[in-house]
């Protein structure tokens, strides 16, 4: 049998995500705009979740303004980010709430969720650290839970800039995301290229509709 082609080299600029979250969190937060352009595609991944369901915000950020809609409809949050000052702002801000300092490269929090998102967070991986993702979103994701990411529109990746920095981005093929939701149990509902509605995002939205894969070992 022949073996698979070796994966190209990391590009050193994936490497410095965190750091460079890490060291323009409050730039960021100064930068991103309050104004939920999100609002139709938020509305309809809620539209799946029970009322006060519990939503993993996985990269998310310094909770605004995402995660604040989350909450001012009702539901309950845990949010993961790899920034520590990012996660102190949501600890500040929405006390209430559940919050961690996690790289979701490892994530491991040892429960299920209503509904899992991955917004402008999970495009910053590698493009075999997005395959190795789907395994993870499975593990945290009840039956029936909804999983919106947003991604690239063709595999490869791209190197954007913020504050100076070179900012890495990824995506694998269309259907190398919708081979990797079938075999890790969910069902595709909606896959949108460069919404217009959506400051020109690439959206998936799926629903995890079997319980084979939620206990996979995650390694």
């Amino acid at each position: 049998m022949q073996s698979p082609e070796p994966s190209p080299p990391d590009n050193p600029c994936a490497k410095e995500i965190i750091d460079l979250y890490e060291r323009h969190a409050r730039r960021w937060a100064e930068l991103r705009s309050t104004h939920l352009f999100e609002q139709p595609w938020l509305d309809t991944f809620l539209a799946r979740v029970r009322p006060d369901g519990h939503i993993l915000d996985i990269g998310c950020g310094n909770g605004t303004p995402v995660a604040a809609y989350f909450i001012r409809r009702g539901y309950r949050v845990t949010g993961i980010d790899a920034s520590p000052t990012m996660i102190a702002r949501c600890r500040r801000d929405f006390a209430q709430q559940q919050w961690t300092v996690a790289d979701m490269r490892t994530l491991a929090l040892g429960q299920q969720f209503d509904a899992l998102l991955a917004w402008d967070s999970f495009f910053h991986l590698t493009r075999d650290a997005q395959r190795a993702m789907f395994a993870r979103f499975a593990a945290h994701a009840r039956p029936h839970a909804p999983l919106m990411f947003t991604s690239g529109t063709h595999d490869g990746e791209a190197i954007g800039r913020f504050e100076g920095d070179e900012l890495y981005h990824a995506s694998l093929a269309p259907e190398a995301y919708r081979r990797l939701l079938e075999t890790h149990g969910f069902e595709l509902l909606k896959h949108v290229v460069n919404d217009p509605r959506c400051g020109g995002r690439t959206v998936w939205l799926a629903v995890k509709k079997r319980l084979n894969l939620c206990l996979a070992t995650i390694g």
